[in-house]
């Protein structure tokens, strides 16, 4: 079996020792090579392309940005982005994201050392799921404007909207992604009206980035999206983004719908997890809930669909051809728990006519 070949594109001496030790602690991957800046890391890969390139985003002579849009332009690579998290360096790994990084690793600002013991397995499976993804066939989505929209009134307030969920039969919807899902989810939920059923949302993504990501998709939709806080209620127009690093699930209080935001061990090596989120679909919702799974490494989300199947749920899976990486769906497909197969770009047509 050929290993995984890494380049890592990192400017600190300390942390490029420390990414090639994580790495190659993995008997699957090999490291091909480091390099200080992308000046450096060209010339690298004019004499041997890696399959992967772990990037930091702040770096001399060539930020990582800039280097990311260079490689997907000329020589599509799966890239993993590796860095520390400031307000700055979000909204530069958003961009990335956009064009065409296949996810993300927080990259702790002190204690390297104890990054060997705490993300090391996050490493080595964004570096695995990456050299599946098949970004050859990354469309970078088009610059989009703003949205003007009415302000909706607060979720955990009770409104004349809230009443809307009242009863079972409400629809809600719960979408479950990873690799590749900051671009799926821009296309379903820009595509959605502002008063489609209810949506909640677990996206794979560190604990310090799902606000930012879901404020940046709020501002290009006619729905409301943020990142769920716990015992927010489910409303038509809003969709609910799960908090990197906590569960989310679904409840009941009276007659309405609701988020638990918990801590908890990880399920799937993952926390948020797709499964956590699904098996109380089917337990909570039952018949009144669609259940998607979207692009991702991997079989979180799976077993949880197919309970929500098995409880009377409509369930999709997003097909091959439009998924960066297709584990997650190819899973839930093997499981029996997908009633519907389709291409991304009809997802948001089913969220609302059922």
């Amino acid at each position: 079996m050929n290993k995984i070949k890494v380049l890592i594109v990192d400017d600190s001496v300390v942390v490029r020792k420390v990414l090639q030790g994580v790495l190659e602690s993995d008997p699957s991957i090999q490291v091909i090579g480091t390099a200080l800046d992308p000046i450096y890391a060209m010339k690298h890969m004019n004499r041997e392309w890696p399959d992967v390139i772990v990037l930091d985003i702040e770096m001399p002579r060539m930020d990582g940005i800039t280097f990311l849009k260079q490689i997907m332009a000329e020589h599509p690579t799966p890239v993993v982005i590796c860095s520390s998290f400031t307000e700055r360096v979000t909204a530069a790994t958003l961009q990335a994201l956009d064009a065409g990084a296949v996810t993300v690793i927080a990259k702790p600002k002190t204690g390297l050392m104890k990054f060997l013991s705490d993300a090391a397995p996050d490493l080595i499976m964004a570096v695995k799921e990456a050299s599946q993804a098949r970004v050859g066939r990354f469309r970078q989505l088009p610059v989009m404007l703003p949205k003007v929209k009415p302000k909706l009134p607060d979720a955990r307030t009770p409104t004349d909207r809230a009443h809307a969920v009242a009863g079972a039969a409400e629809r809600i919807v719960a979408i479950g992604t990873s690799a590749g899902g900051t671009q799926a989810l821009e296309v379903v939920l820009t595509a959605l009206p502002q008063f489609c059923p209810g949506i909640v949302v677990v996206q794979h993504m560190p604990e310090q980035f799902t606000a930012a990501f879901a404020a940046r998709i709020n501002t290009l939709c006619e729905i409301e999206v943020r990142e769920a806080q716990n015992n927010d209620r489910v409303m038509p127009g809003l969709a609910l983004i799960a908090p990197g690093g906590k569960h989310m699930q679904l409840k009941r209080s009276g007659a309405y719908y609701q988020v638990e935001i918990k801590d908890g061990p990880r399920v799937n090596h993952h926390r948020p997890s797709v499964d956590v989120l699904f098996s109380s679909m089917a337990t909570i919702a039952g018949k009144s809930a669609i259940g998607i799974i979207m692009t991702g490494m991997g079989d979180d989300g799976a077993r949880g669909l197919k309970e929500m199947h098995d409880a009377g749920a409509q369930t999709v899976a997003q097909d091959e051809e439009t998924c960066l990486v297709f584990g997650m769906p190819r899973e839930a497909i093997k499981l029996g728990g997908v009633d519907r197969v389709m291409g991304l770009s009809d997802i948001a047509k089913a969220i609302v006519t059922g």
